[in-house]
């Protein structure tokens, strides 16, 4: 697929609404209180139906919230959303560019390359007056079952980042790959706690801090509540500022994967080619959890 497209805006939805399949991901951390579900079917993209991140995981790790399914898995909830292989999917979600990510990360790695991020959101749908629906989605069926496809290499393990910090720590930080934490920036320092409790704050050896909301803006005055992804340019600069390497490669990280997935599209999209991109699934819950890890603090 053209990497011209793995970011669509509504417009281009509203006139090519009928040849896509439609995802809202919607998701908040649970001290929020968003009933994702209940949002969903009071206002939706029509034709869409609810891709629950809390629900399509590895529900073998009960420790971690929303892991990576297994292919099977996968596939039978793209068989319930009469989601085929081939199929060109859309993905978007209440909060602009957020964990619709994580589920765009989700169909990469399972080898899905039809699949888009709608920039801006529901809130760029309905800024643009286009209408949207309520209610549960007309059932949908597929006419044969859905393949997924894992892709090596999209998706870092604990016992892998355990070994990239080694080689972090062995060239302070000049060889291997960087880790790139999108959590805000006092909880990679250690200032301020996780929102887990008895969780540690705090961060991983060498690892660069890029809080996910430095990739996106609010780029139309007229409408300050929409996040949309910053352009290619700005998001270079972003990462550069930071400290990041964009010829290097990079791993990204946050509290749970979820955001972590803003930066690995955000740097897709900023032209880093996907093959030096990997996204910690585990992230800082896997991390923290184990207690073996090296956590660094900067208080």
């Amino acid at each position: 697929m053209d990497s011209g497209n793995w970011l669509v805006s509504a417009p281009w939805l509203h006139d090519n609404l009928r040849g896509v399949k439609v995802l809202d991901c919607s998701w908040y951390l649970p001290f929020m209180n968003r009933n994702t579900k209940s949002e969903f079917l009071n206002a939706h993209i029509p034709g869409a139906q609810f891709f629950d991140i809390d629900g399509i995981k590895d529900l073998t790790k009960a420790d971690l919230p929303h892991m990576l399914p297994p292919p099977e898995s996968f596939g039978l909830s793209m068989d319930k959303f009469g989601i085929a292989d081939g199929d060109h999917v859309v993905v978007y979600d209440t909060a602009g560019v957020g964990p619709a990510c994580r589920v765009f990360w989700t169909f990469r790695a399972m080898g899905h390359n039809k699949v888009s991020v709608l920039n801006g959101g529901l809130p760029a749908w309905t800024a643009q007056g286009f209408k949207t629906e309520m209610g549960e989605p007309e059932p949908a069926t597929n006419k044969e079952k859905y393949m997924a496809r894992p892709v090596d290499g999209l998706v870092c393990d604990y016992t892998t980042i355990v070994k990239i910090i080694g080689e972090l720590k062995a060239s302070a930080g000049a060889n291997g790959k960087q880790i790139v934490d999108a959590r805000p920036h006092d909880r990679f320092t250690g200032k301020a706690p996780e929102f887990r409790p008895g969780l540690s704050s705090g961060h991983m050896p060498y690892a660069i801090s890029v809080p996910f909301t430095k990739v996106t803006e609010a780029a139309d005055p007229a409408h300050p509540q929409v996040a949309t992804l910053k352009t290619p340019a700005a998001i270079c600069k972003t990462f550069e500022a930071a400290g990041v390497d964009l010829n290097r490669p990079i791993v990204t990280s946050c509290g749970s994967g979820v955001t972590a997935a803003v930066l690995y599209f955000a740097l897709l999209n900023a032209g880093v080619s996907e093959q030096n991109l990997t996204l910690y699934d585990g992230s800082w819950t896997e991390y923290a959890l184990n207690p073996y890890s090296e956590i660094v603090k900067d208080e």
